[in-house]
């Protein structure tokens, strides 16, 4: 009777010493793809949350940018490229040139178009060599990364995951032509959110629901602009047809920078995720000169019945 009592309690002992040694969390390892602009802010506040909780991240960007540099919290992996320093100030002034023009419609969204697919063009071109280095690939697959974080917008981290076949984590405020819902299989009904840059309230007449309906085929044609050439890329990686959908759907969540105290209520899915206070983390109270500036507008509102 004592032996049989006593085979279990030395495995009870085994099982506890073994749960002491055993580690209750461990750090993951974050690969996270170049992007350009006020998204790398973004991204840089997660990144340095995820170092300070135990992981480890490894920052992946052109040798020659404006913004991505080495820090602590990271290790940066940098990528050669056939452009110069030059050429990454002329995409970036000119794509900060387009939001100060003033000129007819037609013509500002021809050259808003034109401007974009500049931009895509440039980054496509990075993207390219990227996918291209073996040695690169070889070492990113090598590292057995958990996840790979970026925006999709540029698409090239987004690519670039589904060619290691490793998780992706998305930050994003949007993507055009409402390619973020139709990855996430979302609704987004015409008659009950408005779209972007369209005006509209979440109360529509009926000739603002048509609006509503007839804006995104513009969007389609920049769509076509910007994407085709990635679309291209993907289908000669994997050597089959690769949609779009089949590169965002790769996703396993995806992060807004939005809120519903500034966007409308609209469905989401259950890996959608609304991190629009992220951008407020340093926040500064505002100089009397402000509040000065803001006061009136208040009080003109108060008086308004």
């Amino acid at each position: 009777m004592m032996l049989q009592l006593q085979i279990p309690l030395v495995k009870l002992v085994g099982l506890l010493l073994w749960l002491h040694v055993l580690p209750w969390t461990e750090g993951g390892k974050v690969l996270v793809v170049f992007v350009d602009g006020s998204p790398w802010f973004t991204l840089l506040d997660v990144v340095r949350e995820l170092h300070a909780r135990g992981h480890q991240a490894v920052v992946l960007a052109p040798e020659v940018n404006p913004l991505i540099k080495g820090e602590d919290f990271f290790t940066l992996q940098t990528l050669p490229t056939s452009y110069s320093r030059e050429q990454f100030d002329h995409n970036f002034k000119r794509h900060l040139h387009m939001f100060f023009e003033t000129q007819n419609i037609l013509k500002n969204f021809l050259d808003n178009v034109e401007t974009m697919r500049y931009a895509f063009e440039f980054y496509y071109g990075i993207c390219s060599e990227l996918l291209h280095n073996k040695s690169l690939i070889r070492q990113l697959n090598e590292s057995s990364f958990d996840v790979v974080l970026t925006d999709p917008a540029l698409l090239c981290g987004a690519l670039l995951a589904k060619y290691l076949s490793v998780p992706a984590v998305f930050t994003l405020r949007f993507i055009p032509c409402d390619l973020d819902f139709e990855a996430t299989q979302c609704p987004h009904p015409f008659s009950y959110i408005p779209r972007l840059m369209t005006m509209n309230s979440d109360h529509m007449t009926f000739l603002q629901r048509v609006k509503n309906m007839l804006f995104p085929l513009p969007q389609s044609y920049i769509c076509h602009v910007l994407y085709d050439s990635f679309q291209t890329l993907a289908s000669e990686l994997f050597q089959r047809e690769v949609s779009l959908m089949d590169i965002f759907s790769h996703a396993s969540v995806w992060l807004f920078r939005g809120d519903f105290v500034l966007d409308y209520p609209r469905p989401i899915m259950p890996n959608m995720v609304f991190i629009g206070g992220i951008n407020c983390a340093k926040r500064k109270p505002l100089s009397q000169v402000c509040i000065a500036a803001f006061l009136p507008s208040v009080l003109q509102l108060e008086k308004i019945p």
